[in-house]
């Protein structure tokens, strides 16, 4: 056992960088996880938490600076949760992703394959097409802003440059109705008051805006005041809606929508194909970057014209779409019911009809393609945090595409995954990842994957 205590303060080494963008040294052979160190870098730090195999401190100076240490540029960023890698340069946040995938496969899936330089942003701030304003009292005052890391208190934010500018101009006009008309804020932990949060989304192609203000109750108070504000000062406000949760949860929206005015939904584009976005609708939040994962995605399932597809974790069906232009017939299986509608709503609206979307969970739908004996040249997944379930790679193998493109936002769950894939005749031809959320430490990846028995072809094909 080492004793470190918690106040002591160690100078360390910083040699790598871990999951969640934490330096990690070692202190007498113990690993210990420093908040916002580098790489490279020699610090003191002040020990926080102890537990048996690792410690947890931070920063209290730096005596050799990494030369990817860069300024903040956001005023907040040192109290705000959102943003992990503001101390990085850009170009140091890409490495960073590109070196965590390649760590987390070959050490918890022991697979060794070609990974990619991540595929990063030309302007990586404003990026976002979606925020969610937690609403809160500080100082007897009511506040916008974004969640501190780990906890649930607000840190109220004017202005966040992830943000799309119209997302800020919102929360500042809900926010002054709210003072000036002395309207109840939600309480956590008492459950009491109206207004919890403020989400607004902003469609990049085509302008559309959309503005949902989440409450614990049935209606709010002088909301002409609130839409006459809004329409005046918006541009491109096509929606007010009051989103209802009641409940005691930190979950941020429920389910019943009251559109006050306007229309249910917004309209946007991801390269061709238009969407309709309505409140709880799942829209990736970054569409700069979504057109080049899918393009990957698109890229690796090169299809033909001829091929039968299978996308499974589909959502509202953007990849499922995109492979119909392509393809000879998609399946689309997804678990979220309201996301199945939207997907069919979106075929209809481009007048897409050679696909098919399931509403079920993938580890059930799966098994019943694969016993009615559907056979499928290419398997494309999207599957949440939590990676694929056991029963929808077993299905997998069943069906026994072709080919497999895995799209996914967590590289220790993909690296599991792959283990299992290739323990089961399938080889990982090459891997890359995207900078979808610059300035935090998230990272998606689009993976090829072929049978065995075809990957002498492909190379000899690339050679």
């Amino acid at each position: 056992m080492h004793d470190i205590k918690v106040g002591e303060k160690y100078e360390v080494y910083i040699d790598n960088m871990a999951h969640e963008g934490q330096g990690v040294g070692r202190i007498e052979g113990v690993a210990v996880f420093v908040e916002k160190a580098l790489t490279g870098e020699k610090v003191i730090v002040e020990i926080d938490k102890v537990s048996k195999n690792y410690v947890i401190g931070h920063v209290v100076e730096i005596l050799e600076k990494s030369h990817d240490r860069v300024e903040l540029l956001c005023p907040y960023a040192d109290k705000c949760g959102g943003c992990s890698l503001q101390h990085l340069s850009y170009e140091g946040q890409l490495k960073y992703k590109t070196q965590k995938v390649k760590d987390n496969l070959e050490r918890i899936g022991k697979v060794y394959t070609k990974v990619h330089d991540t595929i990063g942003m030309e302007k990586p701030q404003r990026y976002r097409n979606k925020a969610q304003f937690p609403v809160g009292m500080v100082e007897g005052k009511a506040v916008t802003g974004f969640y501190a890391p780990r906890s649930h208190n607000i840190v109220p934010v004017e202005s966040c440059m992830i943000q799309h500018e119209i997302s800020d101009e919102i929360a500042r006009i809900v926010r002054n109705w709210i003072r000036k008309y002395n309207i109840s804020v939600y309480d956590e932990k008492t459950g009491k008051g109206l207004i919890r949060h403020i989400v607004t989304r902003v469609a990049f192609k085509t302008g559309e805006v959309m503005a949902v203000i989440v409450i614990s109750g049935k209606d709010i108070p002088y909301k002409k005041q609130l839409i006459d504000v809004l329409k005046e000062e918006i541009k491109g406000l096509k929606s007010v809606v009051v989103n209802i949760n009641t409940k005691k949860t930190n979950v941020i929206m429920g389910e019943e929508n009251i559109t006050i005015y306007g229309s249910d939904n917004i309209i946007d584009y991801i390269k061709d194909i238009k969407f309709e976005i309505s409140p709880l609708s799942f829209f990736q939040v970054n569409p700069v970057q979504t057109e080049v994962l899918y393009g990957k995605a698109l890229e690796y399932a090169d299809l033909k014209g001829e091929e039968t597809v299978i996308d499974v974790y589909c959502g509202i069906g953007t990849i499922s779409l995109f492979a119909a232009q392509k393809a000879g017939f998609v399946y689309g299986i997804e678990a979220v019911h309201q996301a199945v509608e939207d997907a069919k709503r979106n075929a209809y609206i481009n007048g897409i009809k050679n696909v098919e979307f399931i509403s079920g969970d993938a580890e059930k739908v799966m098994p019943e393609l694969a016993d009615k004996g559907v056979k499928a040249d290419v398997v494309i997944m999207d599957p949440p945090r939590k990676g694929c379930d056991a029963p929808v790679l077993e299905a997998i193998i069943k069906i026994n595409p072709k080919k497999i493109v895995y799209v996914s936002c967590n590289p220790s769950t993909l690296a599991r995954d792959l283990r299992y894939l290739e323990d089961n005749g399938y080889k990982t031809i090459e891997v890359q990842p995207v900078d979808m959320f610059p300035y935090t430490y998230h990272v998606e990846c689009v993976v090829l994957m072929l049978k065995n028995s075809l990957t002498s072809n492909y190379i000899q094909c690339i050679k």
